[in-house]
């Protein structure tokens, strides 16, 4: 906690360590609120504190000493690894703009900060996909699943499931009414995913059904074996979203990673990019097809069906998940 009108010490009064200081920083300016986004910030702040180590760049440990300069020069090091391809461009900016808010959070003020990060790097998101969806492997999912099981995170485990067999996001993964999606599959053949959706899309105006498949079955039955006793979803009666987050999702986290799987979000492509081959009967462009070419309107229709099937109003976006129409 820094001390009050004593932003004169070493990291603004936030203690010794650059790693430290900027995430005690940011949970004062979030009022120990918005887990998710102080989390993204955190993270991001890591990565620029390993930048900033002798044998990597800057060689500081003390925010007092980062000035616009040292901002432009992290700008310029993320910019040569987008180049080299080792990084999206929608990361870099999203790391600067992680730095912006830190460095806010620290110094009280908005008086050292990169004013466009887009402009900083020199290059704007093109919104396209680049690297092959991880996670479209099932014999994969299935070690993952059973990583999770033996370290009793069987609700990580359905969430992982859900999100490959349905392209569902995180959160929808999570606040999924699953007894009301059992009950469509028997009646309807179909689930219609509502909860947890983003952009308050949700209700009979924005409906979002998806055809049962044996994977989504499967998915759905795991899920409602592991949902907490007296809960329609994957949150148990006494507890909070942001309480299966820390103790659920975050540990997870780790056992993904050591199986090569980056984030859930990978998940929601490979699903996107499985059904663009069962609608075309084509690989996805990622993958290697050149449907997109060959028949234009069989493509915009599979992105059409895919974007309704992921929640999203735009077909465009669809590029973000199985690749361009070039």
């Amino acid at each position: 906690m820094a001390l009050v009108d004593r932003r004169d010490g070493h990291n603004f009064g936030y203690g010794r360590q650059l790693s430290y200081a900027g995430p005690q920083a940011l949970k004062d300016m979030f009022g120990g609120g918005h887990y998710g986004t102080v989390k993204a910030h955190c993270d991001r702040w890591q990565a620029f504190v390993k930048w900033c180590l002798p044998d990597k760049g800057a060689s500081i440990n003390d925010a007092r000493q980062i000035d616009r300069k040292v901002l432009a020069d992290y700008a310029a090091y993320l910019r040569d690894l987008v180049r080299r391809g080792e990084l999206a461009v929608s990361t870099a900016q999203n790391r600067l703009s992680s730095v912006n808010r830190t460095m806010a959070a620290l110094r009280g003020d908005q008086c050292v900060k990169l004013s466009s990060p887009s402009k900083a790097l020199d290059m704007r998101r093109t919104g396209v996909r680049y690297s092959v969806p991880q996670g479209q492997d099932c014999e994969k999912i299935k070690q993952i699943v059973d990583a999770l099981c033996s370290r009793d995170l069987g609700r990580a485990a359905a969430i992982v499931l859900l999100a490959r067999a349905t392209g569902m996001r995180l959160r929808e993964a999570i606040l999924a009414d699953l007894t009301r999606l059992g009950r469509e599959a028997e009646a309807c053949g179909k689930i219609n995913i509502q909860d947890g959706t983003k952009g308050g899309r949700a209700g009979a105006s924005a409906p979002c059904w998806i055809a049962m498949d044996d994977h989504i079955r499967g998915a759905l039955g795991f899920a409602q074996q592991v949902s907490p006793a007296g809960s329609r979803n994957l949150i148990a009666p006494n507890e909070s979203y942001l309480n299966v987050l820390q103790e659920i999702i975050r540990p997870a986290r780790d056992i993904l990673h050591v199986h090569n799987l980056k984030g859930l979000h990978e998940l929601r492509a490979a699903y996107a990019c499985e059904r663009y081959e069962q609608i075309t009967q084509h690989r996805a462009p990622i993958n290697g097809s050149q449907c997109c070419q060959v028949d234009r309107n069989l493509d915009r229709e599979a992105r059409k069906q895919i974007s309704y099937e992921l929640g999203r109003g735009r077909i465009d976006v669809v590029a973000a998940y199985i690749g361009g129409r070039a």
